[in-house]
């Protein structure tokens, strides 16, 4: 699908439904009060996620929302600090008022509306095992980056990790191109099978991230048989206001420091949002000292101009990000650490990697059903530099279309059809080279339907078929054959069951079973080369098959005021799994352009049967309104059952423990201070191939907060630490650490970094 193909659609589909688009216009008014004192609840913030509107209370806990559709039913969540949110369902062609009556809670409600699913709902009504993350949480956690942040809060989520600039997604043992990143309703395209690829997001944009556990690929393609990582924007204030927020922090290990500022309005309906970021940091500290070369830098700015009337909502997004990255390239007994790493300048190697795109969110309402379109096109260029010039320089242009009706509702049942598609395009620009330049296609289409009945029982079901066309590009280098170029294409069918149980306010129960499948994507049908970042060739197979998986789960959450939690199991067997894998003494020798010779081990992909299973929950005791003890936990076994022994990069199984004190002190609003013990077990089921065993370790972490007024706006400040022991360790998914093919040589072994404190302020903005 070309970008002119695209337009033209644009032209053809969306402009007659603006011109029909003057529908009668309603409104949506109530008022949001204490259970208990029956008085108003000033500065409730109520959402319609549907419709991307949200809105705040005023002093008397009266909201209105204005130029609504005339037609439709849509989830209405009303929420604020201290109560159980709510959520409620509003026909607004009846019109009249919501209220909203909250109740005082020790704890907010774990129940919140997820938006990354087929149908948008509530979390107790939705069998997808899903964790919504809040800006708040994301701001406390003492990270380096999103994934990182992620990894902290929510069960079955790690982290592939190549130092601390680069954080790769891991949901159930799974990553890579197995786990989907949206940003802006579109799946995040950039070369994420690599190792050392992280995410060219900006960590700052989140106001919210919904994680998806277990397959996705009914929605979102083959991609995501292993889940999906939803990063959400702000919302549209109500009409008339203009809100924004300036954040920034200092982190000591690497000196990171992070600043970024958001300014978002609504005048009459024409909506509008503005971001710029930057990030800085020096070489990540170590308790043996600086690891070398590997600081990093980024910049990010990002905008949305659009529309949210009676007719739905249009809205374009477009956003620039660009970072580069060191690396070390070190030598058998070469030092891998430094006294003084403070330096912000980059040495080579190093990448420059810029990611652009445009992407235009649609949700046109028509009678009583809904067209959400979603419409996409990014570049990403990828450089990896061993002097000015790029050495790899990959350029990918990816095209893509999502598109799902909303049938109108009757008898219970909510039923959608889909439809997407995507057009990439892969250029070599470099003088070295890993993967051939290559076109993909792809197109799926899936019919999904979620029944209700007496409220408390809920049953979906679903069907996708996807067709996948690869075509690598035949290359040569001074009459040699570089790629030998390869033609496929994979089509198959991937269905999904689910149900759920609300047996009371806090208990209930969600099940899902399905079969999924993805296809080898280019880089392992074609990679021949040197892989920068990585110190390894790697030689792809286009004779690879599509992984297919068959993947069940079972969750229990329940609530009972001072405890609450939940108990998940999980199961996914994958016939021939894809990964790349090595044996000592397979090598060979490279001469680079400049006329030096290096040895590299070859890594080569195959298949094999996998089997997945685990468990994951959290178990939280809040015994007073200012004490909370909070535990999260998950464990995964991966065995590769054609050759009898594990698959390699599982996390390590992790207990999460934090005692949060929140006493309720005059001058201060929101106070905290907690501590908290990540603790890690000792993973040794590896693939002894080529990696080896990491010991169990324990870290320290802490923090302490507040709200502050600062005239009419409230100053949060906090101080969050890390690893506060500065405990020597290796993580299990520290792509640094030691490697069996380089046992002869342990100063290969690079440690996770040592201590780290964190101070930072988040100001929200209310202008006007």
């Amino acid at each position: 699908m070309k970008l002119k193909s695209v337009c033209s659609f644009l032209l053809a589909v969306i402009l007659p439904i603006f011109l029909y688009g003057h529908a009668m216009a309603t409104e949506l008014s109530g008022k949001v009060t204490d259970s208990q004192s029956k008085q108003g609840v000033p500065g409730a913030t109520v959402t319609i996620a549907q419709l991307r509107l949200t809105t705040v209370a005023d002093v008397n806990g009266n909201y209105t929302f204005r130029s609504l559709p005339s037609k439709g039913r849509f989830l209405v969540e009303a929420r604020s600090v201290g109560y159980k949110s709510i959520i409620k369902t509003v026909d607004v062609s009846t019109g009249g008022s919501l209220d909203f009556s909250l109740s005082p809670s020790i704890v907010e409600t774990r129940e919140v509306v997820i938006t990354g699913t087929p149908i948008t709902g509530n979390s107790k009504s939705n069998s997808t095992s899903a964790a919504s993350v809040s800006k708040d949480q994301l701001l406390s956690a003492s990270s380096t980056n999103l994934i990182d942040a992620l990894s902290k809060q929510v069960p079955g989520v790690g982290q592939i990790t190549t130092g601390g600039a680069i954080s790769k997604p891991v949901i159930r043992g799974l990553s890579y191109n197995r786990v989907v990143t949206l940003s802006d309703g579109v799946k995040q395209e950039g070369q994420q099978w690599g190792d050392e690829h992280g995410l060219e997001i900006d960590q700052n944009q989140g106001d919210r991230v919904e994680v998806l556990r277990g397959a996705s690929s009914l929605l979102y393609g083959s991609d995501a048989i292993g889940g999906v990582v939803n990063i959400l924007e702000p919302l549209a204030p109500a009409e008339g206001h203009i809100k924004g927020e300036v954040l920034s922090s200092y982190a000591t290990n690497n000196g990171l420091s992070n600043n970024s500022v958001m300014l978002t309005g609504n005048q009459g309906g024409f909506v509008w949002r503005g971001r710029a970021s930057y990030q800085n940091a020096y070489d990540f500290k170590t308790p043996d000292g600086y690891y070398i070369n590997s600081g990093f830098n980024n910049t990010s700015l990002s905008g949305m101009l659009g529309l949210n009337k009676s007719w739905g909502y249009s809205h374009l997004n477009f956003s620039y990000f660009k970072n580069n990255i060191g690396f070390y390239d070190s030598d058998p007994g070469d030092p891998l650490y430094t006294t003084d790493g403070t330096n912000r300048t980059l040495d080579y190697p190093r990448q420059d990697i810029r990611h652009y795109k445009l992407a235009m969110n649609n949700n046109f309402l028509i009678g009583t059903g809904s067209l959400k379109l979603d419409l996409g096109y990014q570049k990403n260029q990828r450089r990896e530099l061993d002097s000015p010039t790029p050495a790899l320089f990959f350029d990918l242009n990816t095209y893509s279309l999502d598109a799902k009706y909303y049938l109108p509702e009757g008898n219970g049942w909510q039923p959608i059809i889909g439809l997407s598609t995507s057009d990439e395009h892969s250029l070599n620009k470099g003088t070295e080279f890993l993967v051939p330049a290559y076109d993909q296609f792809a197109i799926g289409a899936f019919g999904y339907a979620k029944k209700t009945w007496n409220e408390n029982n809920t049953f979906n079901l679903g069907l996708r078929y996807d067709y996948i066309n690869n075509n690598g590009k035949a290359f040569s280098v001074d009459g040699e054959q570089k790629f030998t170029g390869f033609k496929n294409s994979f089509s198959n069918l991937s269905g999904a069951l689910g149900y759920t149980h609300v047996f009371s306010e806090g208990l209930n129960f969600k099940a899902n079973a399905g079969s999924a499948f993805r296809a080898p994507n280019p880089a392992e049908l074609g990679s021949n080369g040197v892989h920068e970042g990585t110190s390894r060739y790697e030689i792809g197979n286009p004779n690879l098959s599509p992984e297919r998986s068959y993947q069940a789960d079972a969750t229990l959450e329940f609530d009972a005021g001072m405890l609450n939690g939940s108990f998940g199991v999980y199961e996914n067997y994958i016939h021939d799994y894809i990964y790349a894998s090595a044996h000592k003494g397979d090598q060979i020798t490279v001469i680079n352009d400049s006329g030096n010779s290096q040895t590299f081990d070859v890594y080569r992909y195959g298949q094999v049967n996998a089997n997945l299973y685990g468990v994951e929950g959290s178990l939280n005791l809040h015994p007073t309104k200012f004490l909370h003890l909070d535990n999260t936990y998950s464990y995964t076994h991966a065995e590769n059952r054609s050759f009898d022994r594990p698959l390699p990069l599982i996390p390590a199984g992790v207990i999460h423990n934090t005692l949060r004190f929140e006493p309720k002190i005059k001058a201060l609003k929101d106070f905290y201070a907690s501590v908290g013990l990540d603790n890690y077990f000792k993973q040794y089921r590896i693939d002894d191939t080529f990696e080896t065993p990491t010991n169990a370790y324990t870290l320290i972490n802490a923090g302490i907060g507040a709200t502050f007024k600062l005239g009419a706006q409230p100053l949060k400040i906090y101080v969050s630490g890390n690893n506060l022991t500065n405990k020597a360790y290796y993580d299990a998914l520290n792509r640094l650490r030691p490697g069996r093919l380089s046992q002869e040589d342990p100063t290969y072994g690079v440690l996770n970094p040592g201590r780290n404190i964190t101070f930072g302020f988040y100001l929200p903005l209310n202008i006007k």
